[in-house]
Order: structure tokens, then sequence, then C-alpha cells
């Protein structure tokens, strides 16, 4: 008879961040990085977005009551070993957020800070960027921002390696332990670049020419599932580096918009009713 036990050895990764309805972003990719990843993910949603291939339709805010309540829900019950912040949108949010990081002491904490969609909409607001610059920003382990993020960010204008450091070093200079700017959108090779608070490191990849919706959570996502396995952050970002080149690689178009979706490690979309022998 095979063991059915369930044992409690499994690693515990928390994403807080909005639902997207088209499932390739927030909360839905965050959590099929998790498992794909090997941990087990759990998640408090900060917005309800509607949104499809042709872009952001609406959002709405979810109460920060509420966000606290999934919050303390989810680290009464479990050992929350790493986390994910992704889109909150408001200032409410970033403020509920970042009190419930320090209250419920969760540590390594990765801080995607989403502030725009693929098609211009906003999703952080001028009072939620300061407040994020303020409050959030020193309580996290990561820090990734694109290009424009970390410009929104620190007020340094990124258009360059020179520029990505700057801005890397200001966002440790915040209060960050570590951040990593992201180059996918600088001419050229993409290079992201992190500061530890005393080295920089680059990271060079090949770029892929795909419209690709939801690269910076699967990232994200996929540095926050290795640090709860117990990596340190060199090797999360080398595995979570690698794993977004694939998802790149294998993402399909979906819908009648522009964009490519992130698929699954290993998977391929099904094209037709299966063969039966």
């Amino acid at each position: 008879m095979n063991d059915l036990t369930l044992h409690s050895t499994a690693k515990v990764t928390l994403t807080i961040a909005a639902s997207d309805s088209s499932c390739g972003a927030g909360v839905q990719v965050d959590l099929a990085v998790f498992r794909d990843a090997g941990v087990y993910g759990v998640c408090a949603i900060t917005n309800v977005t509607a949104q499809n291939s042709r872009g952001v339709r609406k959002v709405s805010k979810v109460a920060p009551r509420i966000i606290a309540a999934q919050i303390d829900a989810a680290t009464d019950d479990l050992e929350i070993d790493a986390c994910k912040i992704g889109m909150l949108y408001s200032p409410q949010a970033v403020g509920i957020v970042s009190e419930r990081i320090a209250r419920r002491n969760i540590a390594n904490v990765v801080l995607d800070p989403v502030m725009q969609a693929k098609k211009g909409e906003i999703l952080l607001t001028e009072p939620a960027i300061k407040r994020m610059k303020r409050y959030l920003i020193p309580k996290v382990m990561l820090v990734t921002p694109n290009t424009g993020e970390a410009h929104k960010l620190t007020g340094i204008e990124v258009n360059d390696l020179s520029g990505a450091r700057d801005a890397a070093k200001a966002l440790v200079d915040m209060g960050a332990k570590n951040a990593l700017v992201k180059g996918g959108h600088l001419s050229g090779e993409p290079v992201d670049v992190l500061y530890d608070g005393q080295t920089f490191l680059e990271y060079p990849s090949e770029r892929i020419e795909k419209n690709m919706h939801g690269t910076g959570c699967v990232l994200s996502a996929a540095i926050t599932a290795r640090l709860a396995i117990g990596d340190d952050l060199i090797a999360a970002i080398d595995f979570a580096k690698k794993y977004v080149f694939r998802a790149i690689e294998q993402s399909q178009p979906l819908g009648k918009g522009d964009m490519q979706y992130y698929m699954g490690e290993g998977r391929k979309p099904q094209t037709g009713a299966a063969e039966h022998k």
C-alpha cells in the first residue's frame, strides 16, 4: 500500500499580489512558478484586475483589513519560508503590507515593484510609490525593478549599465538589503545588475524577441521559491534567470492581443484531441 501520509517538511512561499484574470501574471503565475519549483504557495490578494491579452480593463482594490486578514491567516497556520510581493496599487495596500511584514516577522521578502502594465495602465499610484520608498523597501531582502521602475523609485535615469549600477546602489541606500535592476528594456544585450551593498554582479542573457506577459512576476517568484528551499541569493538568481529564459522560449500567443503567455515548466499547449489507441 502506498504511503499517502502528508509530512510538514514542505517549504512554503507567500505571494502578496493582485489577481490577474488572464492568469499571465500576478498571483496566478506566482503560484504556478512556486509549484514548478517544488514549493507550496499561499497567497494574499491585494487587488482584483479584469484584464486580457489586450490590456487591463479595471482594477478593484481589496480592503486593507482583508489583505491583513489573508496574511494573518497564512502566517498563523504556516511557517512562511519566503515571500514575494507584487502589485499593490494603493498607498493603503503598501502601508498594510509593510506593517504586516514587520509584525509577522516574515523573512526572505522579494519585492517586485509593479508600476505599469505592458499597455501602459498604472498599477502603482504616485502616493503608493512614496510610501513604498519610505516603509516597504527598507524591509525587503531584494527589490527587482525594471529600468522604468528603478527610475521612479530613485530618480536616476537608467539608460545603460552605469545608470543601472547607480540605481541599484540608491535602492540599497534606501534600505533594501539587495537590489536587482533588470536590463530587459535596455538596448542591446539585456544585462541585469545586482548590488548587495558592497559588490556589483552582472547577469547577461540572450534577448528573445517576444512580447511576453508576466516576465517580472516569473523571475521574482522563481527567486522567492529558491530562497524558500534554502539557496543563497546568488544561486536563487542564477536559477531564476535560467528559468525565466525557458519560460520566454516556451511562451505561447493567446487571445486576440499581441501577448505571449507563460505555459509552465516543460508543458506544451494542447493543439487537438488526444489520440486513442
